[in-house]
């Protein structure tokens, strides 16, 4: 019976504190309590129905550890932009060489059972990520291979949350939250808008591409995709190193520690969203971002960029009193200035219009199709223009609505 070594690991030793693999490794002290064996079985086939792992569990759930846990080796590539130093690698491939007989051995080669050697899960949970690392790691063979897979799975998808997710959110403790449930969204859900759309991949691929990039304002109608957009872009290029983190209006006075942490994650990019974004003008949050986008004493990092939807051109608000002679203030137009200088800091701005009837009628006929109806031409044309009439015009949010509407009554 083959008796891991996993005690002389080194980069990878916090595997050791992992409550699952102690008692992996208790199952080979003598005397053996009775039953650990199957104590560790059933931690991981519960393990293994919880987030999906298949196969030979014993191996998958090294690998799922080796993916999700901050080793130095990880935390180095992800901090140096992909690159590690020699003697770190030299001893990363150390541990591999002392693990790949966990990797390359069936469990019962060690257990004494057979019931981790192939299992299937009741859901089969593998995302984008997991399925890269799992290619790779089976095309690996030699400790040196190994290593490498996991080095690649690293510098493309990172480690921890931070690989697993494609969006997320700045919680009250200032550390990245995932956002588990994120919308499938995809650009090719967006119908029309055919030239805003382009503008917004060739910048996004331009940023993800280490390319000089623009920070991006989408301004106008209501209801246009402007958001959907956005999010869309994290399922198009998550697999490019891109992500999501939403913020609220009330957070922007905490971007320099959310830039200085983002700044941490060199090897991937993040756009921060703010979404439907407007200031009162007694609301003071837009100094904060001003000073983000352009003007302050600490530079932008180089992997962030600020990408915003508004339904107002001019981001803060102004009144005609705001342009009326005889204000109090000495120098009125000094203090308009100010309000209005915050769009002029996005380097690249993408207007919406509402879709005219053609537009708003292809956009119903696109979701109906995907949910298999097809309506006649006419009768598309009577039930959307009816339902036009009847809500705030014409969007994609009330065609989607329809659509909803429609389905749920058939």
């Amino acid at each position: 019976m083959i008796k891991p070594r996993l005690h002389e690991l080194v980069i990878c030793r916090h595997l050791l504190e992992d409550e699952a693999v102690h008692i992996f490794l208790e199952s080979f002290s003598a005397p053996t309590p009775e039953g650990l064996q199957y104590d560790f079985a059933a931690r991981l086939i519960a393990k293994a129905e919880e987030i999906g792992l298949s196969g030979n569990l014993l191996r998958a759930y090294f690998i799922h550890r080796l993916a999700h846990d901050g080793n130095i080796a990880a935390q180095i590539t992800e901090l140096s932009n992909g690159c590690i130093g020699a003697s770190l690698r030299r001893v990363f491939i150390r541990d591999m060489d002392i693990l790949a007989e966990v990797l390359q051995n069936a469990p019962s080669t060690m257990l004494g059972t057979d019931i981790l050697d192939d299992y299937t899960p009741t859901h089969a949970g593998r995302n984008e990520a997991a399925a890269y690392l799992t290619g790779l790691m089976d095309q690996a063979h030699t400790s040196e291979e190994i290593a490498e897979a996991l080095l690649t799975y690293y510098r493309r998808y990172g480690y921890g949350d931070i690989a697993s997710y494609r969006a997320f959110r700045w919680d009250k403790k200032k550390h990245l939250i995932g956002i588990r449930h994120f919308e499938s969204m995809q650009l090719a859900d967006i119908i029309g808008y055919e030239d805003q759309k382009k503008q917004l991949t060739d910048n996004t691929l331009a940023f993800v591409s280490d390319k000089p990039a623009n920070n991006v304002l989408l301004v106008g109608a209501r209801g246009t995709g402007k958001s959907s957009a956005v999010k869309a872009l994290a399922n198009e290029y998550y697999g490019s190193g891109l992500r999501l983190l939403q913020l609220t209006k009330s957070q922007l006075v905490e971007l320099p520690k959310i830039m200085e942490s983002l700044r941490k994650f060199a090897s991937k990019k993040f756009i921060i969203f703010l979404d439907d974004l407007s200031f009162e003008e007694f609301e003071t949050e837009y100094k904060y971002l001003k000073s983000a986008i352009e003007g302050g004493v600490e530079a932008r990092p180089k992997n962030v960029l600020i990408y915003a939807t508004s339904n107002r051109r001019h981001l803060v608000k102004e009144t005609w009193r705001d342009r009326e002679d005889g204000q109090d203030e000495l120098y009125a137009k000094d203090s308009m200035n100010e309000t209005i200088s915050l769009s002029d800091r996005f380097g690249l701005i993408i207007n919406y219009r509402s879709p005219n009837q053609d537009e708003y009628l292809a956009i119903i006929d696109h979701y109906l199709r995907q949910e298999g109806v097809c309506l006649e031409k006419e009768e598309l044309r009577v039930l959307g223009h009816r339902w036009e009439l009847e809500h705030s015009g014409r969007s994609g949010r009330t065609a989607r609505q329809f659509v909803d509407y429609y389905l749920g009554q058939r």
